[in-house]
């Protein structure tokens, strides 16, 4: 596998980071169609977790396997694919080596009345299971978000010390927040540089909106031209260390597949580096999951 330009320009950002943790981060950046571009697409699917068997995937029953998310992951040429520690488990042995995996290490569930997760998987897990990185979520703006943070730096530099990346989900929620301060540009933008704060390889936040929430952050937004998604997406790269962090955009729920290419669109425009996209995948059936995965491949190499 000989790395692109385009990698080892990423792979110079981490600058503290050993061997094994860059030859993994470039693991993921060399996987699939989209390799070596810097841009990524990864298959997540924790939504099990999160909100239930059923309204995961009775859509698209043959979904409830887990060997059909690491089938559709290794078929479409995705970057990676991500999961909590029983999905992992399930193909574990069947498709090792075939694709990247990043193991999601904690996990809420929709009956919780607290914003907050509990840990589900450990670094000697991800080990195990032949992992690249681990997966972890934090809500920037609820009570227990001081102790999510502690748990990701200590799981994080131990994920580090034996060369695995580490991937956080910064999803801003509880608090003083409204729930269109949720997905407000300056919350967002906020959400995403804690990550790169915490020690964060890859960044995956939600597509901000042009609300801004923070009364003390207006005077500073004044002068931003917000106007579009695509530079809404440029202000949150911009906040990752000024474009020195991996950042990918969560898909939501499912929308229909126009929204999701002008959603892939405005992430290229902006500079962001991909899509982590499940619900708008795994819930359409097998052939259109595939085409639809297709195109933003295509969009992503400036080919749509």
């Amino acid at each position: 596998m000989k790395m692109t330009k385009a990698v080892k320009a990423i792979l110079s950002n981490y600058e503290s980071d050993n061997p094994g943790t860059k030859a993994n981060l470039a693991r993921i950046l060399m996987q699939g169609q989209l390799g070596g571009t810097g841009k990524l697409i990864i298959l997540p699917v924790d939504q099990g977790f999160e909100h239930g068997p059923a309204r995961s995937f009775a859509v698209n029953e043959p979904a409830y396997d887990p060997h059909y998310h690491y089938q559709i992951a290794i078929d479409a040429g995705l970057s990676a694919y991500a999961a909590p520690l029983g999905m992992i488990e399930a193909g574990a042995d069947t498709f090792a080596g075939q694709i990247p995996t990043i193991l999601k290490v904690n996990s809420s569930n929709s009956w919780a009345t607290s914003i907050n997760q509990a840990v589900t998987g450990t670094v000697d897990d991800a080990l195990r299971l032949g992992c690249s990185a681990i997966g972890f979520t934090i809500y920037p703006g609820a009570d227990d978000v001081f102790d999510m943070m502690e748990e990701i730096r200590e799981m994080s530099a131990e994920a580090k010390s034996v060369g695995l990346a580490t991937v956080i989900w910064s999803y801003p929620r509880g608090g003083k927040l409204s729930k269109d301060g949720e997905l407000a540009l300056d919350v967002g933008a906020y959400a995403a540089h804690m990550a790169a704060l915490l020690g964060a390889h890859i960044i995956k936040v939600k597509l901000p909106t042009a609300h801004i929430e923070q009364k003390d952050a207006q005077k500073a937004y004044e002068k931003l031209d917000a106007s579009t998604q695509a530079k809404r997406v440029a202000h949150v790269v911009k906040s990752c260390f000024n474009g020195r962090r991996i950042v990918v955009f969560s898909g939501g729920a499912a929308k229909g597949s126009d929204a999701v290419y002008q959603d892939a669109r405005d992430i290229r425009d902006g500079g962001g580096n991909g899509s982590i996209i499940g619900r708008n995948t795994f819930q359409r059936p097998r052939d259109e999951a595939l085409a639809m995965l297709a195109k933003l491949v295509a969009i992503y190499k400036g080919k749509e």
